[in-house]
């Protein structure tokens, strides 16, 4: 009697009774053990255990039953009339309506799981729940609130508690935006709505729920930038890390193996801290590669600074890279130079066959002796930033012209990249005109698919003498002049002017071959030869002097040595 006096206090809190004597014998069962498994009174009910679970040295323990089912078994020792028993509550914890514990576990971690925040208080004001997502959304820590009061956590006063206001009327505040914690004395404001929970007409405790509005928002700035690249990506309005860039590789566009490889080698070029010369037509996009280098090497953080040799008067050209100070001559200020300005960047010299050859032979002995001294100042100031120059003629042609001074070239060039018209590169012009077409297609709002096979061939055909630039305001006025309705661009959108020169040369004859060009290497191999042999002769043949006066090392000047067959 005494067990089942036992065993039936317990049911009210499990759905299964077992009642054991000292020895682990039944005594007496109830409840839903049926379920579980088959009891007999007076056995041991260890024999029904798995044998490595037997000892009952464990306070609980999961089985698992021959219908897969899991049951926890707890074991409780209990004295009455001084006597020993052990008490098993049993319960499935697979049966998360009838198992409370299981159950509550499993909202927990939907809780915890949840993007919005999650806060709840109990009748007295204490935090019961504070989820993962209302960590993030106001700087606190779920260990450190849990279990306390709402106005201790927060730090104000009981009476200003929306939670017990909530509580106490059961009124629901819906839609509210304050900050009730601060991050560096930054308040984190969130929108939140608190509800009661009501039990039997009781309220029983108050619950908030915060939406995350800074996921929103980046959500928002996502999906707002992704349209402006998409409409207008060659407008960039900000500066790219605010070192005075705004292009990277990723923006220069072509599939054809001669880019692809001319980018390969522009990154290889990068990743090292030299003089580099890029030679390209107009409009082949020199500059996009020299901050494409720039922002792609260990220097992408400090100043990209351009000039153009051939926008800037050459009275100011000298003052404007070098620096002035005030009374150098008239009118002169104190003024920092371009190779200071560039500290630890890059200095990119745009058309530098533009540059007068008096002030080419100054530029020499900066790049040779790296140093710089304002005009008028007495002091020298190192050059610490690599020198990145663009041509957009032939630099050996120039030599021979006498427009381009040899030695500059050699301490230029010591990295040369030359960027091919697109004339030559058939592949990148079908995949410029489609990606020019998107573009404007989206910027006009406009639906066309594509172009006629004969505008496609006439614009194959043609010779592009501004390159990507040329091509890129073709097809944007190809787009502009189209209709709402068209989705096919023909020939006879072309501007008048445009079709006149197009067809034009698509129906000349081809000049005929003079023999007088050559490609850049070899068309002035003689005049490089002539140069390191009279470097050479300056030097009594010391290879070591001669190739530190070029600006090379002794294994490049050696290189051109043996390439170009010069013998003493």
């Amino acid at each position: 009697m005494a067990a089942q006096a036992i065993g039936t206090l317990f049911l009210d809190v499990v759905p299964a009774v077992v009642v054991l004597d000292e020895e682990k014998r039944i005594l007496w069962f109830g409840g839903k053990t049926y379920e579980f498994c088959n009891l007999v009174e007076g056995e041991r009910f260890t024999d029904l255990l798995p044998p490595d679970k037997r000892s009952l040295s464990d306070k609980q323990i999961v089985i698992t039953t021959h219908s897969n089912r899991k049951i926890l078994l707890r074991f409780k020792p209990f004295t009455a009339d001084e006597r020993s028993y052990f008490i098993v509550l049993m319960e499935e914890i697979s049966d998360l309506l009838s198992n409370k514990d299981s159950r509550l576990a499993c909202l927990e971690a939907i809780v915890n799981s949840l993007d919005e925040g999650v806060i709840m208080s109990d009748s007295e004001g204490r935090i019961m729940v504070y989820n993962k997502a209302q960590e993030k959304l106001e700087g606190l820590r779920q260990e450190k609130v849990v279990g306390n009061y709402l106005w201790e956590a927060y730090n104000y006063s009981p009476e200003l508690s929306e939670h017990r206001r909530v509580f106490q009327t059961g009124a629901p505040i819906i839609g509210q935006y304050r900050a009730h914690s601060h991050i560096n004395g930054i308040p984190q404001y969130v929108t939140y709505s608190t509800y009661p929970i009501v039990q039997d007409g009781q309220t029983i405790a108050v619950f908030s729920v915060s939406t995350n509005e800074t996921k929103l928002k980046d959500l928002l700035y996502e999906t707002i930038e992704l349209k402006r690249k998409m409409i207008a990506s060659d407008k960039v309005h900000q500066e790219y890390h605010g070192n005075g860039t705004t292009y990277t590789f990723d923006h220069i566009k072509g599939n054809s193996t001669v880019l692809t490889d001319l980018v390969s080698e522009a990154q290889n070029v990068a990743v090292h801290n030299t003089d580099l010369l890029i030679v390209g037509e107009t409009g082949t996009g020199k500059e996009l590669f020299a901050q494409s280098i720039h922002n792609h090497s260990k220097r992408a953080k400090s100043p990209f600074v351009a000039v153009n040799c051939a926008a800037i008067p050459e009275t100011l050209l000298e003052s404007t890279l070098f620096g002035s100070i005030k009374g150098a001559f008239t009118g002169a200020t104190d003024q920092t130079g371009l190779f200071e300005y560039a500290q630890d960047g890059t200095l990119f010299l745009d058309e530098i066959n533009s540059m007068p050859l008096s002030l080419q032979s100054k530029l020499i002995r900066v790049l040779e002796e790296r140093v710089v001294r304002r005009l008028g100042a007495a002091k020298v100031t190192p050059v610490r930033c690599v020198v990145i120059s663009a041509s957009n003629e032939d630099p050996h042609e120039l030599i021979a012209r006498h427009k381009l001074r040899m030695d500059l070239y050699y301490r230029i060039a010591r990295t040369c990249l030359i960027i091919p018209p697109l004339r030559e590169r058939k592949d990148d012009i079908l995949f410029l005109l489609n990606h020019f077409l998107n573009r404007f297609s989206k910027a006009t709002n406009k639906q066309i698919n594509g172009i006629t096979d004969t505008l496609k061939e006439i614009l194959l055909d043609y010779k592009w003498p501004g390159n990507i630039r040329e091509l890129q305001h073709v097809v944007e006025n190809l787009v502009i002049r189209a209709s709402d309705d068209q989705r096919l661009l023909d020939v006879a959108n072309l501007p008048v002017y445009l079709r006149q020169t197009i067809v034009n040369e698509k129906n000349a004859e081809p000049p005929k071959p003079t023999g007088m060009k050559r490609a850049i290497k070899s068309a002035t191999s003689s005049y490089e030869r002539e140069y390191i042999r009279s470097q050479l002769e300056a030097s009594d043949w010391n290879i070591t002097q001669a190739a530190k006066s070029m600006g090379l090392t002794r294994q490049s000047l050696q290189y051109h040595i043996k390439k170009l067959k010069i013998r003493q």
